[in-house]
């Protein structure tokens, strides 16, 4: 089609439309404190939406608009889980001290998908390192994809995790 058969939009550029981000399959686990950074995240995205809109920021809106979409439906399908208040075992929102077949420790707090930061210790409850851990118990040894780790102690995450 020609470009004489399109119609102007009156010099305006539309807004840049942005791929959702994908959604995982997985239930949406969340801790406390990740539960309090996703919150964080939707007040941040909301005000910079507010920004971008103020500055007629086409593609700045296109952006934020996706990850607004993304942490909204994220927050919505959220399911707050407590630590647990008996930690004989690895689970959901403890952390867990391993010692390594090179007699190193390690420790890691078992925490949703988007709460994860291995540079902080935070791994997700999905990756093979957490399953592995999971259900085990101090004193135990654990098959890990990395070779085998004993479990030191566990204890329920409080507050700030990092």
């Amino acid at each position: 089609m020609s470009r004489a058969f399109v119609k102007d939009q009156d010099g305006v550029d539309p807004i840049e439309e942005f791929p959702d981000r994908p959604i995982s399959p997985n239930p949406n686990y969340v801790t406390a404190q990740g539960l309090k950074l996703m919150e964080g995240e939707i007040g941040a995205l909301r005000h910079g939406l507010a920004e971008a809109q103020r500055n007629e920021d086409r593609s700045g809106i296109g952006r934020i608009s996706r990850d607004l979409r993304y942490w909204m439906e994220r927050r919505t399908t959220a399911h707050l889980i407590e630590p647990p208040a008996d930690t004989k075992q690895v689970a959901f929102a403890t952390r867990v001290t391993i010692k390594r077949d090179n007699g190193k420790t390690a420790v890691y707090a078992i925490v949703g998908e988007d709460e994860a930061d291995l540079a902080k210790g935070l791994i997700a409850y999905t990756v093979p390192l957490a399953r592995a851990l999971l259900g085990a118990r101090v004193g135990d040894v654990v098959d890990i994809p990395s070779g085998e780790v004993e479990i030191l102690a566990i204890e329920p995450i409080k507050g700030d995790q990092s």
